[in-house]
């Protein structure tokens, strides 16, 4: 990720951030909407509105200084601010739109310019006799105001926009307080029954809300500045939260005024009624000038920024493009401010030829600033989450102050427009791809940082839940949380296999590559290795297990470590799986030398003995009861649901024998099939099998002939036969592939 956008210049301080805040705020909207929204809505429901869209902008104001104090901020604005959080993927995708959105918004503060000259037209048309359409007047007004705003900032740059900006919101202030000391010129007596109310046919709650968004908008003109300001830490937070909250309280008490003043019906039809409200009418068109066209300064200034801090950042795929967006002359965006002012262009022509061109333009500008503000307020909300130490602003807000913004800003861009709204999101998942095709992985590094610190927290939350939850085993809810020690990983498949059928859905698995010798820079480096190419062969097998190392001088050690290591699930470790090569007993030797260790906690015990044959076809899986391990029985039952549980085993079944004495034929009968039917388990009654067991015939002849064509066999043992016989307990199938031996520390419920 590049490290900087743009080269900072020392430069402004808090007040210019204010004042092109609350000049966009108290702007366009203001003088020519809001008054027609109180009559469409009534007093209440606009408050509603006003309310609703500061439930967007509070949370973003406080998403914008939190990001603000914890980094160094430099030109760009709001797309600086999120690429440097969310990665330049992500940054760049809404940094498109947002730069859209700020050209656009200068074409729509220069057509609300247009409006403010309608009294200077009606005046031609009734002492002249000349008329014009109102598309002529848009023309003969937007596109030389537009002309000159391109040919000013070419020309003079960003300090005269901002000197302007002082003498604009001077003239703003007086034209708002002739307003709220203007004598009522309407003959109205207002009654606190209409204020629930609008007029007749009115429109609706959110189309009000779609065109009044704009004038909420205002809180990211100061973000544009922010490679221009001494101090951004210091002017961005105070400058947007002081016009946020100034903003606000401004527009309730014009409400109010405008509820009490005029009726509804002049409200939602006379345009004129701020005018005809004021101590002095003609400083309305006036006031309204001066507020569009700082707002439109604002914008040129701003819209430049981001798209030269695209191109800083070599967003685009050709260098020429990137080269050009970002070059300056002398510290001013020259060529990305052309291209602003030529879509700005466009956006004034077509706003002449619909039939309400600030309407049209609102509800374009209303979506993409929307967007943007809601994934500010992501942001904040999952830098909050992720608890990062590296996050550490001197402004901090609230995790659920910044969720509530988020949701609210995506919810509200659908209830305004559903179409724009998949537009908007459309258009910046395919910037997202089209950059992220082009450009090279590490560019998603800081939403990979952000997503990863969530995961932490998440899991570790988690883990905290469970080990509470869970701190004595429930029998019936019993499920493997497994732990298989092998230093044969690269020469058979066999153990790793099982882990991750056993581990895919019902269980969690972690897989321990052991091996011998002293930790010391040697070993430390093997073992990375060797995990590294686990990691690879986890991935290609699409598994859910743990992978890890472990180097300890003797078995047994590596055997004590283990059966102490915490569930990484969150629940304890409940289970051991332990791998030997058939013919081979050198492993298994092991396993039994170390067996009263393993008793001596509450682990269950596995042993595969693996075979060239492997697993086969994943087709059967053979389970052998016997009376004299049947504690087992449940347990090796639940092993081969689970595993069938596994894609690679959807055409599996599971066929269950019972090796019993001879006369107990009926008895051993009931029990499996009342064991089968109550368990709710995959086995067809007719997959269960009785073999009569007599005294001089050997069990493990029976496995040998009826499972010697099984994919795999699972047979049960006690830790007492193994105590007195040792390898014998274990060797004697060789008519057999995979045998799984099982040994329950305690009987498992399937009812």
């Amino acid at each position: 990720m590049a490290k900087t956008a743009l080269a900072k210049k020392e430069g402004f301080g808090t007040a210019p951030v204010f004042f092109a805040a609350i000049s966009t705020i108290l702007g366009a909207i203001l003088f020519l909407r809001f008054g027609w929204a109180v009559g469409n809505l009534g007093l209440y429901q606009t408050i509603a509105i006003i309310i609703i869209g500061h439930v967007v902008t509070i949370p973003t104001g406080m998403a914008i200084a939190e990001i603000a104090t914890n980094q160094k901020v430099e030109g760009g604005g709001a797309y600086y601010m999120i690429s440097r959080s969310f990665g330049l993927n992500i940054g760049a995708a809404i940094g498109v739109a947002l730069f859209l959105a700020q050209a656009i918004s200068v074409a729509f503060y220069v057509i609300a310019f247009a409006e403010a000259f309608k009294p200077v037209f009606t005046f031609i048309a009734n002492n002249y006799g000349y008329y014009y359409s109102t598309g002529q007047q848009y023309y003969f007004v937007a596109v030389p105001t537009m002309a000159l705003l391109t040919l000013l900032f070419l020309t003079k740059g960003a300090d005269v926009g901002v000197k302007v900006l002082y003498a604009v919101v001077a003239v703003l202030f007086v034209s708002i307080l002739f307003f709220f000391i203007g004598n009522q010129n309407l003959e109205f007596e207002y009654n606190v029954s209409d204020f629930s109310h609008g007029v007749k046919n009115p429109e609706s709650f959110f189309t009000v809300f779609t065109i009044i968004f704009p004038a909420f908008t205002g809180i990211a003109a100061g973000l544009g500045l922010s490679g221009d300001l001494k101090d951004p830490k210091k002017s961005l937070p105070q400058g947007t939260l002081w016009a946020t909250v100034v903003g606000m309280v401004v527009y309730i008490f014009i409400a109010f005024k405008f509820a009490t003043s005029a009726s509804l019906f002049d409200l939602a039809y006379n345009d004129n009624v701020m005018y005809d409200l004021s101590l002095w009418g003609p400083i309305i068109p006036v006031g309204l000038a001066c507020a569009t066209i700082s707002s439109a300064l604002g914008s040129i200034m701003i819209a430049p920024r981001t798209l030269q801090a695209l191109g800083a950042d070599k967003i685009f795929p050709l260098r020429t493009m990137n080269a050009w967006f970002s070059k300056e002359k002398k510290g001013e965006p020259i060529n990305a401010a052309a291209l602003t002012c030529i879509l700005a262009f466009v956006f004034v022509f077509l706003g002449g030829i619909t039939e309400n061109g600030v309407n049209f333009v609102a509800k374009i500008i209303s979506m993409f600033f929307i967007v943007t503000y809601g994934a500010i307020c992501m942001i904040s909300f999952l830098e909050h989450f992720a608890a990062d130490p590296a996050y550490r602003p001197t402004f901090k807000s609230k995790w659920f102050i910044s969720l509530i913004g988020a949701i609210a800003c995506f919810y509200l861009m659908f209830k305004m427009n559903a179409l724009y709204a998949f537009i908007s999101v459309g258009l910046m998942v395919g910037v997202y791809i089209w950059i992220t095709y082009n450009k090279s992985k590490d560019t998603d590094e800081g939403l990979a940082t952000i997503f990863q610190g969530v995961i932490f927290q998440l899991s570790r939350r988690m883990h905290v839940f469970l080990q509470k939850s869970s701190a004595q085993d429930d029998a019936e809810h019993w499920r493997p949380s497994i732990v298989c020690i092998s230093s044969d990983s690269f020469e058979r498949f066999s153990a790793f296999d099982l882990l991750r059928w056993i581990s895919f859905k019902y269980g969690f698995g972690t897989y321990i590559h052991f091996i011998t010798g002293y930790l010391s820079k040697e070993t430390n480096n093997t073992a990375k290795d060797a995990l590294q190419r686990l990691i690879k062969m986890a991935e290609s097998s699409k598994s859910n297990v743990y992978l890890d190392t472990m180097i300890s001088p003797s078995y047994t050690s590596a055997i004590a470590q283990v059966i102490q290591l915490p569930g990484i699930s969150g629940k304890d470790n409940n289970m051991l799986l332990f791998e030997f090569q058939k013919g081979n007993s050198e492993n298994l030797k092991d396993v039994i030398d170390n067996m009263q260790l393993m008793r001596s906690t509450d682990f269950d015990l596995c042993i595969l003995g693996s075979s060239p044959k492997g697993f086969g076809y994943n087709s059967e899986i053979h389970i052998w009861i016997t009376a004299l391990d049947y504690d087992n029985a449940n347990l090796m039952i639940l092993l081969g649901y689970i595993i069938l549980g596994h894609p690679d085993w959807k055409q599996g079944s599971i066929k269950l024998f019972s090796i019993y004495p001879q006369g107990e034929f009926d008895t051993q009968q009931k029990r499996l099939h009342k064991l089968v039917s109550t368990g709710r388990l995959p086995i067809s009654l007719n997959n269960i099998k009785l073999i009569a067991h007599e005294d001089q015939q050997d069990p493990k002849e029976i496995i040998n002939e009826n499972s010697k064509d099984a994919d795999l066999t699972v047979v049960g043992f006690r830790s007492e036969m193994v105590k007195h016989k040792g390898l014998e307990v274990f060797d004697g199938y060789d008519g057999v592939g995979n045998i799984l031996f099982v040994n329950t520390n305690s009987e498992k419920s399937i009812e």
